[in-house]
């Protein structure tokens, strides 16, 4: 084998390794975040209970006291994801309203599109805005 044949085949290999790589890095990074966002917060307070219990070693007196703690907690949490989620829907919203009458028709309709989109991708991982947002306290 020549030395030209030789270092494309160490390349070669060394591309592969990479790329493998690499798709397990982004693969475990994806499947980590995803774990807690598409839970559901009742499943996600059992996950958080059953994980106290067993690596703290909790008693079940312990448990009984710690699970409602656990479960505002989840609560909390899911309040927090939907207003986050209201939130960057807003944002969005706004954006793309100021946007318009700087467009000419075709990319409004395109825009129009990207919106619908966004929004079928958000609805199939669980992130779309749960219902419309509640009026504000100062009425604007």
């Amino acid at each position: 084998m020549n030395k030209s044949l030789r270092w494309k085949l160490i390349l070669a290999f060394v591309l592969i390794f990479l790329a493998g790589a690499a798709c397990g890095f982004f693969g475990a990074v994806h499947m980590h975040r995803g774990f807690f966002a598409h839970m559901a917060p009742d499943s996600m307070a059992q996950h958080m209970k059953e994980r106290m219990r067993v690596e703290l070693r909790l008693t079940p007196d312990q448990m009984q006291k710690i699970s409602p703690i656990i479960d505002r907690a989840a609560s909390q949490l899911k309040a927090t994801r939907e207003q986050t989620m209201r939130s960057v829907h807003e944002i969005f919203s706004q954006t793309h309203h100021e946007m318009q009458p700087l467009l000419i028709p075709e990319q409004r309709i395109k825009l129009e599109e990207m919106e619908k989109r966004h929004g079928r991708l958000l609805h199939r991982h669980g992130f779309m805005p749960p219902g419309p947002p509640s009026p504000s306290p100062s009425g604007d």
